[in-house]
């Protein structure tokens, strides 16, 4: 078994076309075959199946594909560690955050990181948590910025909390249901429209769950929508969505609305794949993370809503 031969069949897995992954990884199609075929002979068992005319994984290929990912993902790790020592090459850190602490907690973080290390390639992936999951475990990315889910961190990975936040209520007008205090309850979003986040955001996940633990399902006035287009959407007057507090700070045309206690908060947290040692530059990126937290909370610069963990 060839390592090559291994990115060969992980090319086919992924986009499920010989020739196609052939052009992916810079071969012909005839040699992908070949080593395909190699490496079927080599485990005994066959990795690909032709069913109407697809492309599909056997279930040896099933087994096969998470391993082989992880393999891939753990030399290229190696390698780049090495070169960086040597200084072959400068270094790389790819880093995750979700949408709203891709643009609050990230920049500033990232320009501390750009002005002490210049010479390294920084790589930012936006996303919602449960796709940052994802990615850190098939080894596309080196740290991430995640919310905590309410099941509890994948074994998988090593999760650090270090901030937590409140959600606030944003609309477009008064929530006429607001109390003297000018907070709300959850009982009081029972009868009002929401934008609502698409599948795999962890703002989703915490609006429907605070709902249903307040006895009602919410009512999805849009339902599907990124960051930017869900406070469009409530700027636009369509519903009313929650959100950090922090994501509103350049909306001046949305209402801010604070849930009464315990209201909804979230944990935020950072993490990276527990069995694969990190680089350099992935270390130096969470130790400066930790001291602008640190610095933040020193300085008493935390936003509204957000407490420290670390």
């Amino acid at each position: 078994m060839q390592l090559h031969q291994l990115r060969y069949f992980v090319a086919v897995a992924e986009v499920r076309h010989f020739t196609q992954a052939a052009d992916l990884v810079g071969i012909t199609q005839p040699s992908l075959s070949k080593q395909i075929h190699a490496l079927e002979a080599d485990l005994g068992a066959p990795l690909f199946e032709r069913v109407r005319g697809n492309i599909a994984l056997t279930a040896a290929g099933e087994v096969l594909l998470p391993l082989a990912t992880r393999i891939l993902a753990d030399v290229e790790t190696a390698t780049r560690e090495v070169q960086e020592l040597v200084g072959l090459r400068r270094g790389r850190v790819r880093l995750g955050a979700t949408p709203s602490l891709a643009t609050s907690l990230a920049p500033p973080v990232l320009r501390r990181f750009r002005d002490a290390h210049p010479t390294i390639d920084l790589r930012v992936e936006e996303g919602g948590s449960q796709d940052l999951v994802r990615d850190l475990l098939r080894g596309d990315l080196d740290l991430a910025l995640i919310i905590m889910p309410a099941q509890g961190a994948d074994p998988g990975l090593r999760v650090d909390p270090i901030l937590r936040e409140s959600l606030v209520v944003a609309s477009v007008d008064e929530v006429p249901t607001a109390s003297a205090t000018g907070e709300l309850r959850i009982t009081d979003l029972r009868d009002l429209p929401m934008v609502m986040f698409r599948e795999g955001y962890d703002l989703r996940d915490a609006t429907i769950q605070a709902c249903r633990e307040a006895g009602f399902e919410p009512s999805f006035a849009v339902d599907g929508g990124e960051m930017d287009a869900v406070l469009s959407f409530v700027e636009a007057g369509l519903g009313i969505a929650l959100v950090p507090g922090i994501v509103l700070a350049r909306r001046p045309g949305v209402r801010i609305t604070s849930l009464a206690p315990p209201g909804v908060r979230r944990t935020i947290a950072v993490a990276r794949r527990r069995d694969v040692v990190p680089t350099h530059a992935g270390r130096e990126l969470r130790r400066i993370l930790l001291d602008y937290i640190q610095s933040a909370i020193d300085r008493g610069e935390l936003p509204p809503g957000v407490e420290p963990l670390t």
